[in-house]
């Protein structure tokens, strides 16, 4: 559901290297001067020598994209907005939407500085034009920078959470360090990078100031309901086994305040059990070839794009 990533970067354009932005003016850093002139450089926004890119190079963080829709869609604002600029019951719509999601996280990832760029401003133009209704009939801005952080700190939360409990080799210090990193991303889709969250405990504090006034609304329940039965297209059928298991394990490793807002128990036992099992599809997957853990769908926006001459973004460090 998440508003931050609601288009494609993929217009058929092609951006070249040397592209600014439209406004003439390159994304506000934020952070610290030297955060600032680390980025973005040769590699994009991170590059190999990156704790993102570390982090977003393992097969097990899909899970943490499952979880990270489950927690956005607890703002009633931020979930109602979407919903209302969305038709999730559209089979065509609902998926299309998904594989813009997968390929945005892609290029801002491991894309070009020009290619970050190009997709954070396609996606701040089209925020700027949608509006959602409210409950009490108030209009919702989609580029509203509070659901914006709202939207960006849910992602961060649950990649880190992921990365922590599935076993991965991260110390504490990592985990800030890709917190920190991520604020470069948000920047792409028009927030100050100085007031974001710089740490993990920045996180935990973020969490603690906004919980209260979140729920799960009529359409946050209907949008989990409908993540375990997706609107696959048919020719990927297969993912219809593959996604209600990922949808399952990554709903349980949300918090226990966030389960038990969607009208579940908040169990210890769920914890225990979530966590084992991450731990076992990260080690099942570690020395797997990333080539074959492609989401299809996303491999094949990747060969649409070659085939138009655009570059290809590098692949992950450690991809086999």
């Amino acid at each position: 559901m998440s508003p931050e990533h609601g288009e494609s970067p993929d217009n058929g354009e092609s951006p070249g290297n040397g592209e600014s932005q439209e406004d003439g003016q390159s994304p506000d850093n934020g952070g610290s001067a030297e955060d600032a002139a680390a980025w973005p450089g040769a590699d994009g926004l991170f590059g190999p020598d990156s704790v993102t890119w570390r982090i977003m190079g393992e097969p097990v963080m899909w899970v943490a994209g499952f979880r990270s829709l489950f927690l956005q869609a607890l703002n009633p604002r931020a979930m109602r907005a979407t919903w209302q600029n969305t038709s999730f019951t559209d089979r065509r719509e609902a998926w299309g939407r998904f594989v813009r999601t997968a390929e945005f996280v892609r290029v801002r990832t491991y894309g070009t500085a020009a290619e970050a760029e190009r997709a954070g401003r396609r996606v701040r133009k089209i925020h700027a034009t949608l509006t959602g209704t409210d409950a009490d009939g108030s209009t919702i801005r989609l580029d509203e920078p509070e659901l914006l952080l709202w939207v960006h700190c849910g992602e961060v939360a649950s990649y880190v959470d992921i990365a922590r409990r599935c076993g991965m080799p991260v110390s504490a210090a990592d985990l800030d360090a890709f917190v920190s990193e991520q604020r470069r991303g948000a920047a792409m889709v028009g927030l100050d990078p100085a007031g974001l969250p710089a740490s993990v405990a920045d996180l935990d504090a973020y969490y603690e100031r906004v919980t209260p006034g979140l729920y799960a609304c009529a359409e946050a329940k209907e949008a989990l309901r409908g993540s375990f039965n997706p609107p696959v297209p048919t020719q990927y059928m297969a993912l219809k086994v593959m996604i209600p298991p990922f949808s399952t394990l990554a709903f349980a490793t949300l918090p226990r305040w966030a389960r038990k807002m969607y009208g579940t128990p908040g169990s210890p036992l769920t914890d225990f059990a979530a966590t084992a099992a991450l731990r076992a599809l990260y080690q099942s997957t570690t020395h797997v070839p990333r080539q074959l853990l492609y989401l299809p769908a996303a491999a094949a926006m990747r060969l649409r794009g070659l085939g138009r001459g655009r570059s290809a973004p590098p692949a992950p460090a450690n991809a086999a």
